[in-house]
């Protein structure tokens, strides 16, 4: 099974990677340049697959973390932790590429507005996820312990996605009438970009969940034989 996962994972992220790279063409070759911002604004096409796959893998880590609590075992709680991963590299993506957009657009690297403000904790919050699930605890208390935390954690996850709409917010509603909306290329090219990234993104998870499997069945099998060994020289 791990073996399948890999390999499947891996013809994945590598059709993730062209359809990723068919989509940087389009950005630079197709997209019409933004009338105010210029090129700077196309780094958009790669901010906003970035920011929603992030979201989208902490919104299955709750759901992974709750099938973790119900029915145990150790599949959801690899699962969830590939995914835990996987998003914060690429939430960590996504406030580099906002901070580089920002800093043409508003002037400045960083300001406090709601969106960045809720993004900055969820990160924050899932690198805590990484730290804590990863103490000196019995196997199974860890599993728990990660699972809550991946439960609890989600709590900031809506606001990042809603924060724009609740709060006076200066990040730009891109998909709303009110932003201005996107010119008919513009939109093609943003939902390629974010079909592209999701592709690779489903590999990653794939290969990220196997290499954990196999991780953990080589640690089994090391505590094994150091259980062997200690019931030898008792004997």
């Amino acid at each position: 099974m791990p073996k399948t996962s890999l390999a499947l994972g891996a013809l994945l992220a590598l059709a993730g990677g062209l359809l990723l790279a068919a989509s940087w063409w389009l950005i630079f070759l197709y997209a019409p340049t933004e009338a105010i911002m210029g090129e700077i604004q196309k780094i958009f096409y790669i901010h906003l697959p970035l920011s929603w796959w992030a979201l989208f893998s902490f919104f299955l880590v709750f759901l992974a973390s709750i099938a973790q609590l119900v029915r145990g075992g150790d599949h959801w709680d690899r699962f969830a932790r590939a995914l835990v991963e996987i998003g914060v590299v690429l939430t960590t993506l996504t406030l580099v590429t906002g901070m580089l957009w920002g800093r043409k657009a508003w002037g400045v690297w960083w300001t406090w507005d709601p969106r960045l403000t809720t993004a900055l904790i969820m990160w924050f919050i899932y690198m805590g996820y990484l730290l804590i699930g990863g103490l000196n605890l019995a196997s199974g208390r860890r599993k728990t312990v990660r699972a809550v935390l991946g439960i609890v954690a989600f709590a900031d996850v809506p606001l990042v996605f809603f924060s724009a709409r609740l709060w006076r917010s200066i990040h730009p509603a891109v998909f709303a009438s009110e932003g201005g909306g996107l010119e008919p290329e513009m939109k093609f090219v943003a939902i390629f970009s974010v079909a592209a990234m999701g592709v690779f993104w489903l590999g990653l998870v794939l290969c990220r969940t196997a290499l954990l499997t196999c991780r953990d069945r080589v640690d089994e099998l090391i505590f094994l034989a150091q259980n062997r060994d200690e019931a030898d020289d008792q004997a």
